[in-house]
């Protein structure tokens, strides 16, 4: 726990000081060398299997706040929403041998894991919740990632100031056998605001690595041409750690 503690203090520190860090390029370059660093000592510390902490029924959150957007503004995603999402799809893509496009009563009929795990947030909550769905992994591997890819790209649905939500993780996080595709909380399906349908969960990451309104995983080989080529919505746009594990 301690060693949980002083690699999620450092990244509140340093995400903390984004805006700061991002006003100049000298500031920037030292913000970069910081999160690699950052990256490189919890791989060094953390074995890559290691599980995130579960914890039982008895601890989960009485309440799990949403947090950034709430819902999708569109009449799309209201008519699916109100309809318990007849017509969602989530398309798997990119570097794939074979790409997928999965309804969720195709996810729901996957291997299922389901894990009791705490949420914490960059701004300083955290709330403890049970998850269900199937491991990225299984996704990953019915589609057949090709050896040059290097990320998963999470695309959303939902659109937060007025840009394209989006997220991505190296491949040692997208095997983990905690990344799941969530179409469940606390045994019941993903309310709007946590997400409905589906919502990734990366545990071993921040709050902000858990993109909501899931449509699209995407294989590549870099991140440098996706939107701002920082590998997410909040590091484009606010200078946030790309990678952001606790």
């Amino acid at each position: 726990m301690k060693r949980r503690a002083a690699l999620f203090g450092l990244s509140a520190l340093f995400t903390g000081a984004c805006s700061k860090i991002a006003d100049s390029r000298t500031g920037q370059s030292l913000f970069d060398l910081a999160e690699g660093w950052h990256r490189k000592a919890h791989r060094a510390l953390a074995d890559r299997e290691a599980l995130a902490p579960e914890y039982s029924k008895a601890d989960i959150s009485p309440v799990f706040k949403g947090n950034g957007s709430v819902t999708v503004e569109s009449d799309i995603y209201a008519d699916q929403l109100a309809r318990g999402f007849p017509d969602w799809r989530l398309q798997v893509r990119g570097l794939v041998k074979n790409p997928l496009s999965l309804s969720l009563d195709s996810l729901r009929a996957m291997p299922q894991r389901t894990q009791i795990t705490r949420h914490d947030c960059v701004e300083g909550w955290s709330a403890i919740g049970e998850w269900r769905g199937p491991q990225l992994s299984q996704l990953l591997e019915a589609a057949e990632v090709l050896p040059e890819a290097n990320f998963i790209v999470f695309y959303c649905a939902d659109i937060l100031y007025g840009k394209r939500y989006y997220e991505s993780i190296d491949m040692v996080d997208a095997y983990h056998p905690q990344t799941i595709v969530a179409h469940e909380l606390n045994g019941d399906p993903l309310p709007e605001k946590n997400g409905a349908p589906l919502r990734m969960r990366i545990e071993r990451q921040l709050g902000y690595k858990h993109p909501k309104y899931l449509t699209a995983i995407e294989a590549v080989s870099s991140l440098d041409d996706i939107e701002g080529g920082k590998g997410g919505f909040w590091e484009d746009n606010y200078g946030y750690q790309w990678y952001a594990g606790m």
